[in-house]
């Protein structure tokens, strides 16, 4: 008896080592292993960049925030765009948006879900007035600056009703692994730079 007890508790301890590397692993590997960041020429599409925390991801256009089964769906291939928000290269504006545009994606959740395919926003903590932030569209890029950071409670949504000022707002949860409150990321338009083929 004393033995099937060692072995079974033994085995235990090492499933919970192995769940545990499993549930960190990929938070690791962001940090260890930065993502490599594509050039302009190789995406089709619309696309965030964040050079300093290393993170890419397609912008999933007109996304509903106020869907969970629609952003859901969204955020598990990119970074939602708030429906009724501006994009780049419209109207012909300084950074070529005419209101805010309102993209929002993960920065964790549950372990066997999020983490593996989608953390895109995990480092966004990190930014610093003045950091770059760029969309790329159309073969163009709009470049941004960060010009500051706040936390949230989720209920504070006046940030996403208010849309007339020419910025970009980046939202996901904090901290890490909770939905407890929100980050928002504020910028500001810097350029334009068009690519040609």
């Amino acid at each position: 008896m004393n033995r099937i007890l060692y072995h079974l508790g033994n085995t235990l301890i090492l499933l919970s080592i192995l769940g545990f590397s499993y549930t960190l692993y990929p938070i690791a590997r962001i940090y260890l292993f930065p993502p490599t960041i594509n050039s302009i020429q190789t995406q089709r599409g619309i696309f965030l960049t964040i050079p300093k925390i290393h993170a890419q991801a397609p912008i999933i256009e007109n996304v509903n925030p106020w869907n969970e089964a629609e952003y859901s769906q969204a955020l598990k291939k990119g970074i939602a765009h708030a429906k009724g928000t501006a994009l780049p290269g419209e109207k012909g504006l300084p950074a070529g948006q005419a209101g805010t545009i309102f993209l929002f994606a993960h920065s964790s959740g549950s372990p066997w879900e999020i983490t593996w395919h989608n953390t895109i926003f995990l480092r966004l903590v990190e930014l610093q007035k003045g950091d770059n932030i760029e969309i790329t569209k159309n073969e163009q890029k709009y470049l941004f600056k960060v010009r500051e950071k706040k936390e949230v409670w989720p209920s504070e949504v006046n940030y996403l009703l208010e849309t007339k000022k020419n910025e970009l707002i980046l939202q996901t949860c904090i901290p890490i692994g909770t939905s407890l409150k929100r980050l928002l990321i504020f910028a500001d338009p810097a350029q334009i730079h068009v690519y040609k083929k």
